[in-house]
């Protein structure tokens, strides 16, 4: 009995011992990212917000300006798709480049129908805000109660 939980422990180390080595590798490494083993890889962030007129989106984008990000909505699917260009300035030689530009397209199903006509999307200090209005037949209403 005693053999198996010392096989067992030496097991659980030798698994910790590999993990450790796993991830002085990848810090040591600048061409490998660091959140290289994170499941949630979508690019940009974002974060969805309700109240009762509207859901907000906001997107980190950073280094992305007006003319490099696109806001559309088909149906009742928000789509966010950009690139950001990274170029190297003219008469420069690059020694070491771990920024790179890169394409995206994120989509999100929403919840309701939103007023098309009044949504928003403003791109400030890197962060990109979309407000969308709720149709007049997504919002809440109260019915008067009649005595009868």
């Amino acid at each position: 009995m005693f053999g198996y939980l010392s096989d067992l422990e030496r097991t659980f180390a030798a698994m910790d011992q590999l993990r450790r080595r796993a991830e002085r590798t990848v810090e040591g490494n600048s061409s490998f990212p660091a959140d290289a083993f994170a499941t949630d890889t979508a690019w940009p962030r974002t974060s969805v917000f309700e109240n009762e007129t509207a859901l907000t989106l906001v997107a980190d984008v950073p280094g992305l300006r007006e003319g490099d990000i696109e806001v559309s909505l088909d149906k009742d699917v928000l789509t966010l798709m950009g690139e950001r260009k990274l170029a190297v300035p003219e008469g420069h030689t690059v020694h070491r480049q771990e920024r790179r530009g890169t394409r995206f397209q994120r989509q999100f199903t929403l919840p309701y129908k939103v007023d098309v006509e009044a949504m928003t999307a403003q791109l400030k200090d890197g962060v990109l805000t979309v407000k969308l209005p709720k149709a007049p037949e997504a919002k809440p209403r109260k019915i008067a109660v009649k005595v009868g």
